[in-house]
């Protein structure tokens, strides 16, 4: 698979009073997914927005929907994030009781599967799904709230789920605290991945945004330093 790094910016540090605008805006910059973190209240603390809020950005971008479901439990959920147009819908593994079950009901309506593993979940819990995966996304930080440091330990188990995906062609994304500092040894464990939140995507900035993982920190970082970076994902095939 081509190993070029895919940024996908989460909307949750949009100004929502402008959503539509904001994730425009983010792609003419260079953004290759929108991250969207669909959160409950239950499985997380925080509560966001749900199917109709996806629906209406819709057809303000062709980008692919990459939708993190932290909701409990997820699978009578998935039709309608579906059909409100999301591309990929990744599950917790800790949010569902019959994960096979999950992952092939994201097949059926349609959608690319993910699974998102928190920090302390091992990665074993996936080795009998892989088959049945398009993304692993691994939790950097403890899902629920922003501005979290990464957690360091999460960079061997992105090398040890490299691993176990083999040749099979699935994306392995990185989910919380990224920063400039950070991103690199997360590139070095082969998640090839770091990113920045929407909202931290203003005017001469924008063009900043495209960054392969060779020259990231370069530009990225003075935005960083200005206090207008905070965590979020990027993603890449391996």
């Amino acid at each position: 698979m081509n190993e070029k790094t895919i940024i996908a910016p989460s909307v949750l540090s949009a100004d929502f009073s402008r959503l539509g605008e904001e994730v425009e805006a983010v792609c003419r910059a260079g953004a290759d997914w929108i991250h969207l973190d669909v959160m409950d209240g239950h499985f997380v603390p925080n509560i966001t927005f749900g199917p109709p809020v996806i629906k209406a950005l819709r057809d303000r971008t062709d980008k692919v929907f990459d939708c993190h479901l932290m909701i409990e439990p997820p699978t009578p959920y998935l039709g309608a994030f579906a059909c409100a147009g999301c591309d990929i819908i990744t599950v917790h593994a800790e949010a569902t009781t019959h994960l096979d079950r999950s992952l092939q009901a994201i097949r059926d309506v349609g959608c690319k599967a993910g699974v998102s593993l928190n920090p302390s979940t091992p990665e074993s819990v996936i080795e009998y799904v892989l088959d049945r995966l398009d993304l692993v996304l691994l939790m950097t930080v403890n899902p629920g709230f922003g501005g979290q440091d990464f957690i360091p330990a999460v960079v061997d188990k992105v090398r040890r789920v490299k691993s176990m995906i083999g040749g099979r062609p699935i994306h392995i994304e990185i989910d919380g605290g990224v920063t400039p500092e950070t991103a690199p040894p997360r590139c070095r464990g082969r998640g090839r991945c770091a990113g920045c939140r929407l909202g931290g995507i203003q005017g001469r900035q924008r063009g900043a945004l495209r960054q392969e993982h060779r020259g990231y920190p370069r530009r990225l970082g003075r935005r960083h330093q200005e206090g207008s970076v905070s965590h979020g994902r990027y993603t890449a095939p391996l």
